[in-house]
């Protein structure tokens, strides 16, 4: 995982002195190669190397506040009028995100902090958990 892909509100694994759990991204120190994760207890301060990604998954779009929608030859999840469609509801290999005549197509499995990257840059709004 990169630093440089991190945002504020992103959704990371961690290696907690052996523990895995999730947090949310906080705040990047690009000057210590640091990240600040609310972990679900506390904030603190993670090496990159104590940091991965989050793959995506109907659960994480579920968690994200997305419904699935009936869709032949696929899966495809919505919110509002943000699309993502899969080739089948536990295929993530191949993904396209669309928001309004806004369509990108990703020919391979991306991660969760991704998708929230792509969301708002999309639609300008961060995408986080209801």
């Amino acid at each position: 995982m990169k630093l440089s892909e991190l945002k504020p509100g992103d959704w990371v694994l961690l290696n907690d002195e052996g523990v895995e759990r999730e947090g949310t991204v906080i705040e990047v120190s690009k000057e210590d190669n640091k990240v600040l994760v609310h972990n679900g207890i506390q904030e603190f301060w993670y090496e990159i190397e104590n940091i991965s990604p989050v793959p995506l998954s109907e659960e994480q779009l579920l968690k994200l506040g997305f419904e699935r929608m009936p869709y032949e030859g696929g899966a495809k999840y919505g919110k509002g009028p943000f699309r993502v469609v899969v080739p089948a509801p536990d295929d993530f290999s191949k993904v396209e995100a669309w928001y309004r005549e806004d369509k990108r197509y990703f020919d391979h499995p991306i991660m969760v902090h991704h998708l929230q990257n792509i969301y708002l840059d999309m639609t300008k709004v961060q995408l986080q958990a209801n």
